[in-house]
């Protein structure tokens, strides 16, 4: 069957790695079923247009509805064909007593998979926009609701100047916020039918063709192409691109309460820390942990998933089965990702003390800059901070009063930090993002 899901099969890593909602969709039942619910609309499309028989149409529809094919029936004519399709509508057509010979009546085994698997990423898609919409009202609490809290600044992994916890949690928002917009930019490309027959014309149906994919399209909630895309995979790893970046963005999140919440920072605590198995003391940052790996899984996946565009001629197999591999475990991670992530900011907790604590590290070098600026009004801005990074590797006072010194030596004032609210700043700035939010 397509659709491998390792992450949710695994009964001990499932838990964290996978996604049993998502993995869901994904499963060899879900599958048959989104292909027989495709073979049932095309026979009505079909009768509808008289392609086949009226009566035909109606008695499929009945045949069908409801009807359950153990997966283990096509394990073997899968394995023979290689998909899972001729071994299905054979069991769907004896089961459909004469009328059954309508069935996938000038279809062929692309349109049924590729229909099906639109299907499910559709139900998949809602799922995961819930979880995301749910993950930015949560972090656009935390962003207003800390929009003042200072704690210092850090590029490069090194302390550089003061922001605000709100603005931070700000930045892991705003990215998110967007891929709702790239995914309702995506959704009209990617929900659409497929129906070609053998190689893309639906030469069986003539003229009646356009109409019964019309007419297919709309039975099964999706959008109508301007032509069949059998070879045309841009839809699928687009998707594959979006799924990447919601990876990435979480684990972002993840990254960065890892290292807020080393031992020696403590500057937030987010989630249940795991147990060592031999350090009492211990408690991991788990869910961080996993939304990092998931990341990294799903760009790596991502670079397989572009080879689906190396669809050749009007069927590739080798680029087709591929996307059975990548896109459900690609979705599942995506899944996982967004759901660590929801977790992790509904108890996300920062440490205002050790923030400020941290701020004070090196003497007050988190001013530097600011101490730089101030002594420009009085010299060249490369001069002063010449100053202060003269003033930075001397010893005794805070970094204040050593450019103090060394300026006063120079008969230049000692420059003053002055009045700049950069915590009003941040707010400012948070507050523009969340606007018309």
């Amino acid at each position: 069957m397509t659709g491998a899901t390792h992450f949710a099969d695994n009964t001990l890593l499932g838990g964290v790695l996978g996604d049993a909602e998502i993995a869901g969709f994904f499963t060899p039942e879900a599958e048959i079923a989104a292909i027989i619910a495709f073979e049932a609309a095309l026979a009505r499309g079909e009768a509808a247009e008289g392609v086949i028989p009226v009566g035909a149409g109606a008695a499929i529809t009945e045949a069908l509805n409801g009807v359950s094919i153990d997966p283990e029936e096509l394990i073997e004519p899968t394995r023979a064909a290689g998909v899972v399709v001729p071994g299905l509508v054979k069991l769907l057509r004896e089961r459909a007593g004469p009328d059954g010979a309508y069935i996938h009546w000038g279809a062929t085994t692309q349109d049924a998979m590729d229909t099906g698997l639109i299907m499910r990423l559709r139900d998949a898609l809602a799922v995961l926009e819930d979880r995301l919409r749910r993950l930015i009202d949560g972090l656009t609490v935390h962003a207003r609701d800390h929009a003042r809290l200072p704690m210092a600044g850090r590029t490069r992994s090194q302390i550089a100047t003061p922001v605000t916890f709100g603005l931070r949690v700000a930045a892991w928002r705003a990215p998110l916020v967007r891929c709702l917009d790239r995914l309702q930019d995506l959704r009209p490309r990617l929900l659409v039918a497929q129906l070609g027959g053998a190689s893309g014309t639906l030469s069986v149906l003539g003229d009646k063709g356009p109409a019964v994919l019309q007419r297919v399209a709309r039975d099964l909630g999706l959008g109508c192409p301007a032509k069949t895309w059998q070879t045309e995979r841009d839809g699928l790893v687009e998707l594959a691109n979006w799924l990447s970046m919601i990876s990435g963005l979480v684990g972002r999140i993840g990254a960065d309460l890892m290292l807020m919440g080393r031992s020696e920072i403590g500057e937030a605590r987010a989630g249940v820390g795991g147990g060592s198995s031999t350090m009492p003391h211990k408690a991991n940052p788990v869910l961080a942990e996993a939304l990092i790996t998931l990341a990294r899984f799903n760009a790596g996946q991502c670079g397989l998933a572009q080879s689906a565009l190396l669809h050749t001629e009007e069927r590739d197999g080798p680029a087709w089965s591929g996307e059975w591999l990548v896109l459900p475990q690609m979705t599942v991670a995506a899944g996982a990702g967004l759901a660590h992530a929801l977790e992790l900011a509904g108890s996300l907790t920062p440490d205002a003390r050790r923030m400020a604590v941290n701020m004070d590290i090196a003497d007050g070098a988190i001013h530097a800059e600011a101490l730089a600026f101030a002594l420009a009004v009085h010299m060249p801005l490369s001069d002063a901070q010449a100053i202060v990074k003269q003033a930075a590797k001397t010893d005794g006072g805070t970094l204040s009063e050593r450019v103090a010194v060394i300026a006063g030596a120079r008969g230049v004032p000692a420059p003053e930090l002055g009045d700049l609210d950069v915590s009003a700043l941040a707010e400012m700035w948070i507050l523009r993002s969340l606007d018309g939010v």
